[in-house]
């Protein structure tokens, strides 16, 4: 198994709709227009392809300068724990620069794989949450 990471590419919603239910991410799943909103409006996306198949994906906000928000880190189930999900981050890292902070927020069950990568756990966030 070969996989090949490649920035912004052209994705459909419904394929992006079922890599995270494969993944396990809870999102819209069910809400193609929203999901296609979502990928219309990050400007910085990277995805891990096996063959035509997405098997990974990071989805990110940014301003290429100082801060980057990654609002989607999923890694289909099948295909977790063989390093897909560090590696876009790297590739992030990578596009990104020195200069850019990359903030994301956990899910509690996710803690660990993010602390195992060198990731800084940090208490200064705050939200106003969505209500749908």
């Amino acid at each position: 198994m070969k996989i090949s990471y490649v920035i912004n590419p052209d994705l459909k919603p419904k394929e992006v709709s079922a890599l995270f239910v494969s993944s396990g991410i809870r999102r819209p799943v069910k809400d193609i227009g929203r999901i296609k909103r979502m990928i219309k409006n990050a400007n910085l996306t990277i995805c891990a392809k096996d063959g035509k198949n997405l098997v990974g994906i990071l989805r990110a906000v940014t301003d290429f300068s100082y801060c980057c928000y990654v609002s989607d880190l999923a890694v289909d189930k099948k295909y977790q724990h063989l390093g897909i999900g560090k590696k876009l981050l790297k590739t992030a890292q990578k596009s990104l620069g020195n200069e850019v902070m990359i903030l994301l927020l956990s899910a509690p069950e996710a803690d660990s794989f993010y602390s195992h990568i060198g990731m800084e756990n940090i208490q200064n966030a705050w939200k106003i949450a969505r209500k749908r």
